[in-house]
């Protein structure tokens, strides 16, 4: 088996306005991804997903351009089946020889950013493609699932301190979630402003149900401390990406000053930044998104990190249908996973680029047990999102 072409196409889905939500990157009017495709000699097709940006836009041409101009023709006719092979051809590039005889990386220089997440898509796919080809779930081959079903939270949350408290009961509502996240930092202004949201979401949801708070990296780390004091008091779940992802020391530093447990991972590229994060104390959580963070391959290396750290693995799912999938399969399979992220926002990618889809029901997400990833792309609707 040897793989024939691997082609990545830049999906650019418009909201409506009437769907679109605000948030500190502004008004999210689209959902941009990049979806990969191998495709073997006999025929065999494997997809997965990439992303350019961790929020829902993004301009995917210079990703697109890496994969089907550098790592794609890289592997062709490479067998597809030896994925951790191929991972490290394209993370050490030249020096891949070196890598895979010494057993150290010796990695090119774009070792983060988009020639990682580049990497994430296609391994996603190649995952994808040996599911299929040995007719198995991608969780099979990664050792079992610990369960059938996983929780999820409701992610969402952008409404005023007048309006939060009744958004995030309509999200409950909708797929009986025991737990919901909503955004604070600079959006709010001052923190006290985010303070008074959360204290208007804490009372209408109840003590009961779990509540997440989520800063995209805003706060420096006074502001991050101060927030954690305004609501200590609110049994918060967790505070999720207090400050930029690029001061360490600052969000462990924000960790150090509160007994809220501190979420982050979405915006780190791969093992090494979680190992970083492990070793500053800087986490409770982990959330790698695996369109971004190395792909299945990388997050199960991830997930080992969470588990010999005694942390917990809960995957950035504000995605497409393939990542989704891949996250919740990964979180099946490690024994750090706990619950999974399910999109409240516009998101046409997860419930129109599939066949399938991915109901919540009492809190809970089947995970698929469909060969790989267990998805079947619409191609329709591909089409008509194929940026040219």
């Amino acid at each position: 088996m040897k793989i024939k072409s691997i082609e990545a196409r830049w999906l650019h889905v418009p909201i409506p306005y009437e769907q679109q939500h605000v948030s500190d990157f502004g008004r999210i009017a689209s959902f941009d991804t990049v979806l990969v495709r191998v495709e073997t000699v006999c025929g065999l097709v494997g997809h997965g997903e990439a992303k350019e940006e961790v929020g829902s836009e993004g301009n995917c041409r210079a990703l697109v351009s890496l994969i089907n101009q550098k790592f794609g023709p890289l592997l062709v006719g490479e067998d597809p089946r030896d994925i951790n092979r191929l991972w490290e051809l394209m993370y050490n590039g030249s020096r891949a020889h070196y890598a895979l005889k010494l057993g150290h990386v010796f990695p090119i220089l774009g070792r983060r950013g988009i020639s990682v997440s580049a990497i994430s898509g296609i391994d996603l796919a190649l995952w994808d493609l040996l599911g299929k080809h040995l007719n198995a779930p991608v969780w099979r081959l990664l050792g079992g699932r610990k369960a059938e079903k996983l929780p999820a939270y409701a992610s969402g949350g952008w409404a005023d301190a007048d309006n939060i408290g009744e958004q995030l009961l309509g999200y409950i509502e909708r797929g009986g979630f025991q737990a919901v996240k909503m955004r604070v930092g600079v959006i709010d202004g001052d923190p006290i402003n985010s303070a008074k949201r959360v204290r208007a979401a804490r009372e209408a949801i109840g003590p009961d149900i779990g509540l997440a708070c989520d800063a995209h990296g805003t706060y420096n780390v006074a502001e991050a401390k101060r927030f954690c004091r305004l609501v200590e008091d609110q049994n918060l779940m967790w505070f999720e990406e207090p400050i930029t992802a690029d001061d360490k020391r600052g969000m462990a530093e924000v960790r150090a000053s509160t007994a809220i447990p501190i979420a982050a991972g979405e915006s780190e590229f791969n093992r090494f930044d979680f190992r970083d994060l492990a070793e500053l104390r800087a986490v409770d959580i982990f959330q790698p998104d695996l369109a971004i963070c190395g792909g299945i391959s990388e997050a199960m290396r991830i997930g080992a990190i969470a588990s010999a750290w005694n942390l917990r693995l809960a995957p950035h799912l504000w995605t497409g249908a393939l990542a989704f999938s891949a996250g919740a399969q990964v979180a099946a399979a490690s024994p750090a996973g706990w619950l999974l992220e399910y999109s409240l926002g516009a998101n046409p990618l997860l419930h129109e680029l599939a066949e399938e889809s991915f109901p919540v029901i009492d809190g809970m997400v089947e995970i698929p047990d469909r060969p790989g990833l267990g998805i079947t792309i619409n191609n329709d609707f591909v089409l008509r999102h194929t940026v040219a």
